[in-house]
């Protein structure tokens, strides 16, 4: 019974190799190979290649200096970050929230089965993200090393008790996971608050990570001198890479330890987890009176409600918004050393001002909420058609939703643009008009896209939000616009000046903005009726 259920959860695992999910059908076997090697050409090429890289930079100095173990610390490190992210969420939705999960308790299956078997796609799910970051810092050490017998065993044994302790790690964190969600109310924002702030330290990382590793090489003796009197037990786990026989046996029992540990905890909570549902919280009935809305209030209503419990279309269709308010809290804040550089190279009066607010259309770009607020309805389309409401005020609240998350903060950001650097008057507000005329073009071009080439049958909402080909038009397509006004204001500032280039901009916007609504109240309102 264990092998069939380890076999079934492997196939989970593995499902989108075979099983096409948009279009609710097996692929073909050409198919699945070709995602097959593709996805290892991903894993192993492109990110096996960059961890290589990193480690060829670091392993030549640190050995150099007698500091293997603080090479090997730092791999591990790296090994466990981004294992645990791999695993952790994989964790909580593959043990406590898979859906079968009531009717496999019903069987007649020991429960430790179960919980081994999903514990076993935990591990390997957390094996792929940790390998790949081990394997070719070990390559690259005994390259570079040509450690004896007991620093090749070290390392290897390294690697497996990294890919161990992440799934220690990973099993705990999702645990934690479980037990908070039973509790939370909100936790769509919640979950798009976290992404925000992993987004923010993950391009934080990247940005500053190559200064970053050149002060910690010329600084490595200091750094490796603290750790050893701070942080003995990173020394320990350093250690153990390089060969370090007692190292190697401390790690072990301890990585042993807290595996026996874990699973006990595990096993003690598995079925109270995962058969407890969200919590409802208990209201007493209190007679009111119902506020009445109006019909366009009702329906942006029922857009809100949506956008806010879906983490997938708040991430992934309004990115732009806080891009939006973080740019223009930017400017106020670094925004006098941008003007000192521009002091310094003999621009056009009101040139950067033009350009930063073309710059804040960019950012706008980002959010294509209507691309597929059509798609999102799928199934529940019918409710859409049979409200007692025209369709042109259905698709009209889709506009109103993305007008209202984007125009806001481009507005904050404008007015940053604004203060920083001082157009003329006239100049100024037509640098804050056209990024809201160019939202208005770009939600409407979002929505006749989505009206255009709908896909209704989707399964996960990250089908309809990820994989259409129509969000990748509109979002593509504003960024296509935006850089042509830029381009145009670079070639023509010369004959047209700032305001009449502007106001040419702005009434050609215009203009094929109101083409675009007309025919969404027509003939898209008619496809809306009839799909």
């Amino acid at each position: 019974m264990l092998k069939i259920l380890l076999r079934k959860q492997l196939y989970e695992l593995n499902s989108s190799f075979f099983y096409d999910r948009k279009k609710g059908k097996v692929r073909s076997k050409s198919t699945s190979i070709l995602f097959i090697v593709l996805y290892a050409l991903l894993m192993i090429v492109v990110m096996g290649g960059i961890f290589a890289a990193l480690s060829v930079m670091l392993c030549g100095p640190f050995v150099g200096m007698g500091l293997d173990w603080l090479y090997f610390d730092m791999m591990t490190l790296l090994a466990l970050f981004l294992g645990v992210f791999g695993g952790v969420f994989n964790t909580y939705s593959s043990l406590y929230k898979a859906k079968d999960n009531d009717l496999m308790l019903s069987l007649p299956i020991p429960t430790k089965y179960i919980l081994i078997s999903r514990l076993t796609g935990v591990y390997l799910m957390g094996l792929m993200f940790s390998a790949v970051v081990m394997l070719p810092a070990v390559i690259v050490y005994f390259v570079v090393a040509q450690p004896a017998f007991s620093g090749v065993v070290g390392a290897l044994l390294l690697t497996v008790l990294v890919s161990i302790f992440v799934f220690i790690l990973s099993c705990l964190l999702g645990w934690v996971v479980a037990k908070i969600s039973v509790r939370l109310k909100s936790k769509s924002l919640i979950i798009v608050l976290l992404s925000l702030v992993f987004f923010g330290l993950y391009y934080f990382v990247c940005f500053n990570a190559y200064e970053l590793i050149q002060e910690l090489i010329m600084n490595a003796i200091t750094v490796g001198e603290k750790i050893m009197d701070s942080a003995y037990v990173l020394y320990i786990i350093g250690d153990c890479g390089q060969g370090g026989w007692l190292s190697m046996l401390y790690v072990t029992l301890a990585v042993g330890i807290l595996f026996v540990i874990t699973y006990r905890i595990l096993a003690h909570s598995f079925i109270k987890i995962a058969t407890t549902s969200d919590k409802v919280a208990k209201r007493e009935y209190r007679a009111q009176t119902a506020k009445m809305r109006s019909t366009s209030s009702a329906l942006l209503h029922r857009e809100f409600s949506h956008f806010l419990s879906s983490p997938t279309y708040m991430l992934n269709c309004a990115l732009g918004t806080p891009m939006l308010i973080l740019a223009g809290a930017a400017l106020l804040i670094k925004g006098q050393s941008l003007v000192m550089l521009a002091g310094m190279i003999p621009f056009p009066d009101d040139f950067l001002a033009v350009m930063m607010a073309i710059g804040v259309c960019v950012v706008g770009a980002m959010n294509d909420l209507t691309a597929p607020s059509v798609s999102l309805e799928g199934k529940s389309l019918w409710i859409a058609q049979s409200l007692p409401v025209r369709p042109q005020e259905v698709l009209r609240a889709k506009l109103r939703l993305h007008m209202l998350l984007t125009v806001i903060p481009e507005l904050f950001c404008s007015v940053c643009v604004c203060i920083l650097f001082r157009p003329d008057f006239v100049t100024g507000l037509l640098c804050v008009v056209l990024p809201i005329v160019f939202t208005l073009f770009i939600a409407a071009f979002g929505l006749v896209i989505n009206l255009k080439k709908p896909n209704l049958n989707w399964q996960t909402e990250a089908i309809a939000v990820k994989q259409s080909i129509g969000v990748l038009i509109a979002m593509l397509g504003g960024w296509v616009i935006a850089a042509v006004l830029g381009v145009g204001y670079y070639l023509l500032y010369a004959k047209l000046g700032s305001i009449a280039f502007l106001a040419l901009a702005i009434v050609v916007l215009a203009a094929l903005a109101a083409v675009e609504l007309k025919w969404i109240s027509s003939r898209g309102s008619e496809i809306l009726r009839y799909m």
